[in-house]
């Protein structure tokens, strides 16, 4: 059962000053002390949480809530999805799909080629899943180029970025839409429009900038490299393609079964309704796609007799990412200390005072909550929640003005990824970045991902009003 949240132990100002204080020690203990990421989130959020009024007998409960929330999103996802790009790597689907792709594109634009690929392939599917299925052809394409492994993971990770904050069927968008009472449809043309020059400024031009100004980092070998024991036939690019597909179309599947269901056009207690839903949720859909892989990628091709070896592959793939499924847990339990002693709240409800106009006010309070406590899904949720009395008392904010609402706020919402997120953790490990570097670009990433999308729809929705 989970802990009640505690009554603030001060004033908001207090509260903030804790928060300030708590990600500046967590800071200089990674950076400066060099002590491991899981074993200084978990510190720092333990003393974070008492120092803000959590009874010492509720510590262990609050910090085992907040980090088993975590855990439960990202631990199938990650552990999936390892396997998952394992047997791409290690089948030669990572050099067939990336040689395809080179081909198609040509060498100098393989960063490009990566960067409109994960565009389309983020459109559905939630970031943290998104990026780690991907990561095997961006590998591949990193060996046979050379040159920094940021030149192309970066431009890929802002196009994941793009989709992830601002479009529909992402939880965000899709949240606050709901809250604020917009139009869907229209959520997702205004999240398009604006979209897309951000994703190509912000996502993949700044990216390449990004990736020239930081030093060179190699692949990690995370993943495997390619058929070490020489034994595995190259699998065809439609076996490849279908593999990579199948969680898309799943995933498609039961956002359409969804929304039919709530527009009434489809029972929402139909059996088909629920099996597309069950098999579209993102670790199902990753799961049915991970034993397809082991049988077209290792099964087939080894005619059935593959002994210990798919067993040898699984557990391959699992041994890297154990640190990384801690640290991000981690990560998610900070972020849920800081939501769950009130100072999310606190500071949400400080600059809910000033009055500023009610898309600008989204915004702010969206990065107000998302420097807070982390999760960008939680911020513009929050920000959403609380915006809905001031939009449901101006008749004047429908149609597309409320959708530009409804993008502003979650454009906040992804911006100062830091040590308290998640998807921080998940994305500077898979890339083999220290911390510091990891500030250095995927946050200044987000950050630029979230402020030119405000920007855009701010000039949009002073022309429709």
């Amino acid at each position: 059962m989970a802990t009640a949240t505690p009554e603030p132990a001060g004033s908001p100002g207090f509260l903030l000053a804790v928060a300030a204080v708590a990600i500046a020690v967590l800071l200089v203990l990674i950076i400066k002390v060099r002590l491991h990421a899981f074993f200084a989130l978990t510190i720092v959020s333990a003393l974070t949480a008492l120092v803000a009024g959590v009874p010492v007998g509720d510590l262990v409960e609050t910090l085992q809530t907040a980090l088993g929330g975590t855990l439960g999103q990202v631990a199938l996802l990650i552990g999936f999805g390892a396997v998952l790009g394992r047997l791409v790597e290690v089948s030669g689907g990572a050099k067939v799909l990336a040689d395809t792709l080179l081909d198609r594109f040509g060498e100098r634009r393989a960063p490009l080629a990566l960067s409109v690929a994960s565009l389309l392939y983020g459109f559905p599917i939630f970031l943290d899943a998104a990026f780690i299925v991907m990561l095997p052809i961006i590998y591949s394409v990193a060996r046979r180029l050379g040159g920094s492994l940021l030149l192309y993971a970066l431009p890929a990770a802002g196009a994941f970025l793009t989709m992830h904050a601002l479009v529909p069927p992402h939880p965000g968008p899709v949240a606050a839409s709901g809250l604020l009472g917009a139009d869907v449809g229209l959520v997702v043309a205004v999240a398009l429009l604006v979209g897309l020059p951000t994703w190509y400024v912000a996502g993949h031009r700044l990216g390449l900038v990004l990736a020239r100004r930081t030093r060179s980092f190699g692949v990690p070998d995370l993943l495997g490299s390619a058929d070490p024991d020489g034994d595995l036939p190259r699998p065809s690019f439609g076996v490849v393609l279908l593999v990579l597909l199948l969680p898309l179309v799943l995933i498609f599947a039961n956002t359409g079964a969804s929304t039919l269901a709530e527009a009434g056009a489809l029972d929402g207690d139909s059996f088909l309704v629920e099996v597309l839903t069950t098999v579209g949720a993102t670790p199902i859909a990753l799961l049915l796609t991970t034993v397809l892989a082991m049988v077209l990628l290792v099964v087939v091709p080894h005619r059935g007799a593959v002994g210990a070896r798919l067993e040898d592959l699984v557990d391959g793939a699992f041994a890297p990412v154990a640190s990384i499924i801690l640290i991000t847990g981690a990560g998610g339990m900070f972020g849920g200390v800081l939501t769950a002693t009130g100072i999310g709240g606190a500071l949400a409800d400080s600059l809910d005072a000033v009055g500023l106009p009610v898309i600008v006010a989204g915004f702010v309070i969206a990065v107000a909550l998302r420097v807070a406590q982390g999760s960008a899904t939680v911020a513009g949720t929050t920000a959403a929640g609380l915006l809905a009395p001031a939009v449901e008392a101006d008749g004047s904010l429908t149609g597309v003005a409320l959708a530009c609402v409804v993008v502003a706020t979650v454009a906040g919402a992804i911006t100062f990824s830091h040590v308290n997120d998640s998807g921080f953790w998940l994305v500077g490990r898979f890339l083999g970045l220290d911390t510091a570097t990891t500030l250095r670009t995927w946050t200044v990433q987000a950050t630029a991902v979230g402020f030119l999308a405000f920007g855009l729809v701010l000039v949009l929705y002073v022309v429709v009003t």
